[in-house]
């Protein structure tokens, strides 16, 4: 059997460097030096800076006073703008999926993933120990709704704002484990999920929109509950990035 090919340089290095952000090597306000991180990551420099030049377009990274990059951090509010941004534009795929013409396959894809999300979050079974199944079948659900809507513009807009890692739709459900009232979150969040398929099958397209942007807004709540708690917010994938005193380092 032929070994898979090896990724790129400039693709290894942009993996690896979001890995050192996200898992706090590199902290919020750090300038990034070009010469020591080649080496730490095992490249050239000139597949390094294409690397860097990717994750300033995804808003990891941007350019430092004086020359360079440096790693961003974030104000709650330009989180909560993200959050409410992936509202908009999954709200709108909610919409175009609705008024086009449904495609049976892809309308039995989203019909299978919400019967098993709601075989997770039913009202009398706890959701302990099913935290990770329901984040597979959550990204699931997102992805089928964007790829129903059938727009390339609008998928490419989506994947920008989910390049920041607390901007996701599943960002804020592992750290739920911790949350007495997780469950009853989880519910809520589930029945959303219903609540779109439905108007998607039903050709509503506003109802639908409508019900994609509260979906949304129930992340920017559960946002607030992560600030909150040190405790909570440690199980947040690049939580570090958020400028606890309301104030950005770099950007």
């Amino acid at each position: 059997m032929t070994e898979p090919e090896e990724l790129p340089q400039n693709l290894r290095a942009a993996l690896s460097l979001r890995e050192l952000i996200i898992e706090g090597e590199l902290r919020g306000g750090e300038r990034v030096s070009e010469t020591p991180l080649a080496a730490r990551l095992g490249v050239s420099r000139t597949p390094l800076r294409l690397a860097l030049a990717q994750l300033e377009h995804e808003g990891l990274l941007a350019q430092a006073p004086g020359g360079g990059f440096a790693v961003r951090s974030f104000t709650r509010q330009e989180v909560a703008d993200a959050i409410e941004l992936r509202g908009v534009l999954e709200g709108a795929a909610a919409r175009m999926a609705a008024e086009h013409e449904p495609d049976p396959l892809a309308l039995e894809a989203l019909h299978g993933c919400v019967s098993q999300l709601d075989g997770i979050v039913a009202p009398d079974q706890p959701a302990i120990g099913a935290f990770d199944r329901y984040v597979q079948l959550n990204e699931r659900f997102h992805t089928l709704l964007l790829e129903m809507a059938g727009n390339r513009a609008l998928e490419m807009a989506v994947e920008r704002v989910l390049a920041l890692p607390f901007a996701s739709p599943s960002a804020f459900v592992r750290m739920q484990a911790d949350l007495p009232e997780s469950h009853r979150t989880l519910y809520v969040a589930q029945s959303q999920h219903r609540a779109m398929l439905e108007a998607i099958e039903a050709r509503e397209g506003a109802r639908a929109e409508g019900v994609a942007r509260e979906h949304a807004r129930l992340a920017k709540r559960n946002l607030d509950t992560a600030l909150a708690s040190h405790r909570v917010l440690d199980r947040l994938p690049g939580a570090h990035l958020i400028a606890l005193d309301g104030g950005a380092d770099v950007g």
